[in-house]
C-alpha cells in the first residue's frame, strides 16, 4: 500500500519536478494540527491513485528553503505538480473531495490499492 514520502530540498527536485506522473506536495509541520488532520486524507490519496499519483512531504521547518521557493507562507498548503503544466495549490485542511476537485484528480485513473 502506497503511502506519502518525505522529500527533502536535495529529492525534491528529482521525487516532483522530474516525476513523469503527477505530484501531490503537503507542506506541513509537527506542530500544526490542521496539518494532522489533513495527513490521513493524503494518505488516502496515495492510495487511491496509487500509480497515478505520487503523494510526498515536505516538512516546513526542516525544508523552509523549499517552503520559500514555492511561495509556502500558511500550512498546510497543498500543492499539485503535474508535468507539463503550472502547479496549483490550495490552503488549508481540505476534505479529500475538495482537493480531488481543485487538482481535477477524477479524471486521473485510480490505483491499485483502491477499496470498492
Amino acid at each position: 500500500m502506497s503511502k506519502p514520502v518525505a522529500v527533502t530540498a536535495q529529492t525534491f527536485d528529482g521525487e516532483v519536478l522530474g516525476s513523469e506522473i503527477p505530484v501531490v506536495v503537503d507542506f506541513w509541520a509537527a506542530w500544526c494540527g490542521p496539518c494532522r488532520r489533513v495527513a490521513p486524507v493524503m494518505d488516502e490519496l496515495a492510495r487511491d491513485y496509487e500509480g497515478s499519483v505520487k503523494v510526498v512531504k515536505v516538512d516546513v521547518d526542516a525544508e523552509s528553503e523549499l517552503a520559500a521557493r514555492f511561495g509556502v507562507s500558511s500550512i498546510p498548503t497543498i500543492a499539485f505538480f503535474e508535468p507539463g503544466r503550472e502547479p496549483k495549490a490550495v490552503v488549508g485542511a481540505l476534505p479529500k473531495g475538495a482537493l480531488v476537485e481543485a487538482f481535477g484528480l477524477d479524471r486521473l485513473p485510480r490505483g491499485a490499492g483502491r477499496v470498492a
